[in-house]
């Protein structure tokens, strides 16, 4: 079968909109040779494909050679990305930036050196009013360059101010480069890994983070970008290591960042949309529901606006984080069946924007759609899903991994399917065991498990309860915490005991903690 996903040009046609589809013609057919043609036919034809397919492509561009066609193609990849650059040029600070020092370097070139002075010198107030230092950099670079190889006469004491200006900015650059270093690791590690599982794993993880953390970087970090990065450093490390307290307090310090200087949630959208994610993720993992739906109404609203609608990329990520929100909303109020009306609308976009996404993203809805079937005990749709995680050959969240491979086990156990019970419990042992993930709360299931296929109906409901008693005497165990985030255990066996769906005992904890709030 054909891969869409294998060929860029055809992903780049494929994400332009119809208002960028028509500049890029009028750019194109600015010229009439026989090259622009063919770039415009090619356009044509690779816009009327469903899927890549380049026996296809040729039959449709019947003008172009197969000898012809890479370097065609590589013609054209170029012209949409001239052509994208000069129509998003007003609205992106980073481009407006860049290209007005593009042209500082032009009047340098022509010898117009006070002309290109002047104007580096709107250029770097531009820039800091927009925190935007790597700009910094290249402008004094530039300045530096003009006054040291050409008489200005423009001050006295400019070798002093460009001199202590490079300074401070590379410090400022520094310090960035160091905390963004440190957040992008403690990041991978959780996409890697998950949650830490012990405490030798934390032990290796505090002395990682205490390492890279500069040491003066909370006194220092004053800039916007400094405090960005510092907030997303300890943000991870607290979400990692299950101090919840802590991530909502750094995930709500990146939020009121951006919305004490807004002009900065246009200039870096994404990373807005990723604090508000963060935030929403924090109210839901420290119960505190009337904040998770005031942020998520917040959320929703700023899902409307222009800024999110200006960007393909922006829309993708509301579209992703938003609909976790949502999910977790139902969770939390235990209305699963509202839940799971969410799905084939999430999924049609997932398969709409699967160019895009990655892997790990996709995981975690497939879990989430599982869980919210399992919840209103619709075990098979969840087995669905789970098999869709199990099944794919990935080294993403290896947490995630077993935790699809234990509510797949206990999906079977509802569904009495107890002649393939034993074979699943040694397989995800065995799988559990080897990606040393196993906790006492995943041990003490496991034996339950294997216990109850040899007991009648009573004995299991007298087991359940026994169960239940154990585990309520794990909940503050940090290094357990996961087990109770992934798989509400507790509202399990509740349902259990009481002969009760699951999502009845969330909703009826739900309405009594919102009733004495």
């Amino acid at each position: 079968m054909p891969n869409r996903s294998t060929d860029a040009l055809f992903q780049l046609i494929r994400s332009l909109q119809k208002g960028e589809k028509r500049n890029f013609k009028l750019y194109a057919t600015r010229n009439s040779s026989n090259d622009e043609l063919k770039v415009i036919q090619l356009f044509d034809a690779l816009d009327k494909m469903a899927e890549y397919d380049e026996a296809v492509l040729l039959k449709k561009a019947p003008s172009i050679s197969k000898q012809q066609l890479s370097n065609t193609k590589a013609l054209l990849y170029k012209q949409i990305l001239a052509s994208l650059r000069l129509l998003d040029n007003g609205a992106d600070i980073d481009i407006q930036l860049h290209e007005q020092l593009d042209y500082a370097r032009i009047l340098y070139k022509k010898g117009l050196y006070h002309q290109s002075l002047r104007l580096l010198d709107r250029i770097k107030e531009t820039a800091k009013a927009h925190n935007q230092v790597t700009v910094l950099v290249q402008v004094i670079a530039l300045e530096k360059k003009i006054e040291s190889l050409h008489i200005t006469r423009s001050m006295q004491d400019r070798a002093d101010q460009l001199t202590n200006e490079a300074n401070a900015v590379n410090g400022r650059l520094l310090m960035i480069t160091q905390l963004s270093n440190l957040a992008l690791q403690m990041y991978s590690w959780y996409i890697q890994n998950g949650h830490t599982r012990n405490e030798a794993e934390e032990i290796v993880l505090k002395d990682y983070f205490q390492k890279h953390l500069p040491k003066d970087a909370p006194a220092k970090a004053n800039g916007f970008y400094e405090k960005l990065y510092l907030y997303q450093s300890y943000c991870w490390y607290a979400f990692i290591r299950h101090d919840f307290l802590m991530y909502y307090r750094y995930t709500q310090k990146w939020v009121d960042l951006f919305h004490a200087e807004p002009f900065m949630i246009e200039i870096d959208t994404a990373n807005y949309i990723k604090g508000m994610h963060n935030l929403l993720s924090a109210h839901f993992d420290t119960h505190n529901y009337s904040k998770f739906r005031e942020v998520l109404t917040q959320f929703e609203s700023f899902a409307d606006s222009k800024t999110v609608a200006a960007s393909e990329n922006t829309r993708i990520q509301v579209f992703i984080y938003l609909n976790i929100g949502r999910i977790n909303k139902h969770f939390m109020c235990g209305t699963f069946r509202e839940g799971v009306q969410l799905v084939p609308e999430i999924e049609a976009k997932l398969d709409e924007y699967h160019l895009y996404l990655d892997r790990h993203r996709i995981l975690v809805f497939y879990y989430k759609f599982a869980s919210l079937y399992f919840g209103c005990a619709q075990y098979e749709q969840a087995i669905d899903y789970l098999n869709k995680i199990i099944n794919w050959k990935t080294d993403l969240r290896s947490d995630l991994q077993c935790y699809a491979r234990l509510l797949h086990l206990i999906a079977h156990y509802e569904l009495g399917n107890y002649d393939i019970l034993e074979y699943l419990m040694k397989s995800v042992y065995r799988f559990m065991a080897k990606m040393e993930n196993l906790t006492k709360v995943e041990e003490e299931m496991m034996r339950f498990l294997r216990k109850s296929l040899q007991l009648s109906r009573f004995q299991v409901k007298v087991e359940f309860k026994k169960l239940l008693e154990k585990l309520r005497g794990l909940e503050h165990n940090k290094y357990e915490t996961r087990a109770f985030l992934y798989l509400d255990i507790i509202s399990w066996l509740e349902s259990k005991i009481r002969n009760v769906a699951v999502m009845d005992v969330i909703r009826e904890r739900f309405l009594k903690e919102t009733q004495t709030a």
